[in-house]
């Protein structure tokens, strides 16, 4: 079939939506309707997964890898002026130290009277960036350049420490009574058409390169949710934190990675979406904002080489993204959008959000429970929740305490 070798003019305009049809997250492929929370676990939901792996993420290696080991560097019960607990913990995945490890931080409350629960997520230019503590290890691997951070010739500097704090809200976290945990994606796939080559992909795949993989392998997105599976396996072995209690989240790319991580492993409790847009939390078949075909062409890397038939055909796609969102269930989801980001498409991920009440009621769950996209900073919702907030592209103060009065709703209690 014919592919357009360029993406045509963004659309922002509602009354330019085309005419689209959801698939029915409650009809098996052989036709049969899923009327219980049984046939969805045993049936509906390996379809989906299945589908989504076939045709846009790739197919992710199962499980622990069997050399995978750690090991904690430094511990420091004395930081954030003693209220927290500092951890490193570096992990490879290979026999002895050899490869990139993948480096693991956590700042966790300090006395908990039991084990914490914990925000984990992946951060974008280096665990350092999250909090200016100098002790954080700077990251060796690649760093994607950035004229606002001064960073060139991708090697982190001393300069970026704390840049993203705003963005991660340690302090406010760790006073709440959660730890907080990242990776730096860097660590697992750095965010370039060749870092396929040199990921953790290349370890797991034959042909690792963006172009030269099978249609179905995994691309920079599947890697990232791998690895937060294994930052996941790291977590349940330590016994000040609370694994059965982890919040995942994740901003724009990252929170692509998040969502299609919680959909593959149900370990995590609740999943966070902060303006995932195309391909995470925004329905493709919209064609509103960023498209299939624009996020194939500028991020090669990011998805399966299959995707790509659907650049400007997204009504020949067998899934869309309600149905990836609808793999959380039963568990608590918090979809959030910007209404300066329309690249992303809020009213996508609103529509989204909503079009998984009917499997969230399998389970005897509220979902979204409003039919009508709401106001600006007016969440609405029940196990599934969703808000739009003022301003652009980001992650907030404002989404962060959204955040945590919904971890308290669902997380406060082991």
């Amino acid at each position: 079939m014919a592919i357009s070798a360029e993406s045509p003019p963004a659309n922002y305009d509602e009354d330019k939506v085309p005419a689209y049809v959801l698939p029915d997250a409650l009809v098996l492929q052989d036709g049969t309707p899923v009327t219980d929370a049984a046939t969805w676990q045993e049936r509906r939901r390996p379809e989906l997964l299945r589908l989504l792996a076939d045709n846009v993420y790739g197919r992710t290696p199962a499980g622990r890898p069997k050399d995978m080991h750690w090991k904690t560097g430094v511990i420091d019960r004395g930081a954030l002026g003693g209220k927290a607990v500092l951890k490193e913990i570096t992990v490879w995945f290979s026999a002895g130290e050899a490869g990139q490890p993948m480096h693991v931080l956590v700042f966790q409350p300090n006395r908990a009277a039991a084990p914490c629960p914990v925000f984990l997520g992946l951060n974008f230019y280096g665990n350092h960036t999250v909090h200016a503590d100098p002790r954080i290890t700077l990251p060796a691997s690649w760093v994607t350049n950035n004229e606002k951070y001064n960073l060139k010739d991708h090697h982190a500097t001393e300069a970026m420490r704390g840049c993203e704090a705003a963005q991660w809200q340690v302090e406010r976290v760790v006073a709440r009574g959660y730890a907080v945990a990242t990776v730096y994606c860097g660590d697992l796939c750095p965010d370039h058409p060749e870092g396929l080559a040199v990921s953790l992909a290349a370890r797991y795949s034959a042909q690792p390169g963006a172009e030269e993989r099978p249609g179905d392998a995994w691309g920079a997105v599947g890697v990232w949710a791998w690895g937060l599976s294994r930052a996941l396996d790291v977590l349940a072995e330590d016994p000040e934190l609370d694994a059965r209690r982890v919040a995942l989240h994740g901003h724009s790319r990252l929170g692509k990675a998040a969502l299609w991580a919680a959909a593959q492993d149900e370990r995590f409790a609740l999943v966070i979406s902060n303006e995932s847009g195309c391909c995470g939390a925004a329905l493709s078949k919209r064609i509103f904002g960023e498209t299939v075909g624009a996020i194939n062409r500028q991020f090669p890397h990011w998805f399966a080489r299959n995707f790509r038939r659907f650049n400007e055909r997204e009504t020949d796609l067998p899934v869309d993204q309600h149905e990836l969102l609808a793999l959380m269930a039963p568990r608590p989801l918090y979809v959030a959008s910007a209404e300066g980001d329309r690249w992303a498409d809020p009213r996508g991920e609103f529509l989204a959000a909503r079009a998984t009440g009917p499997v969230y009621a399998l389970f005897g769950r509220a979902g979204l429970g409003v039919e009508t996209m709401p106001p600006v900073s007016a969440p609405v919702g029940g196990t599934v929740r969703y808000h739009v907030r003022p301003g652009p592209h980001d992650i907030r103060e404002y989404d962060w305490m959204q955040y945590l009065d919904f971890a308290d709703r669902w997380l406060a209690k082991p």
